[in-house]
């Protein structure tokens, strides 16, 4: 019995992430907010991968506090995005201004740090 209940907390842990995670990239869009002068936060997930949920959050709750800015995320393995941008791995990061790349990271997720890029892009 235990045993099945422990079963059913993973699969039930692993669904609400993966639900949480879709595609928002769109080129048409992320070219129109780059010539609108809009910062654009670019970010990578994969499937059920815990410290792609844990960054995600940060970026929903920065939606909410930064004006002029574009936030887009993209499953990793669409290989035409993840080519587009370079990026190979999940829980990147990626920040634009004025048609250029001005940040990059790989697996951060803490606040701090990424709100602290957020506002040197601004």
């Amino acid at each position: 019995m235990n045993k099945i209940f422990i079963f059913i907390f993973f699969i039930f842990a692993f669904s609400v992430n993966a639900g949480e995670k879709k595609t928002t990239f769109n080129e048409e869009l992320f070219n129109k907010a780059q010539s609108e002068g809009k910062v654009v936060v670019v970010s990578s997930w994969i499937k059920y991968c815990s410290s792609c949920a844990s960054q995600m959050k940060v970026l929903d709750k920065a939606k909410n506090e930064f004006d002029n800015i574009e936030y887009f995320a993209f499953d990793v393995t669409n290989k035409e995005i993840s080519n587009l941008f370079n990026v190979q791995y999940q829980t990147t990061l990626l920040i634009f201004k004025d048609n250029k790349e001005v940040y990059r990271s790989i697996g951060e997720t803490t606040k701090d740090l990424i709100y602290d890029a957020i506002k040197s892009s601004i």
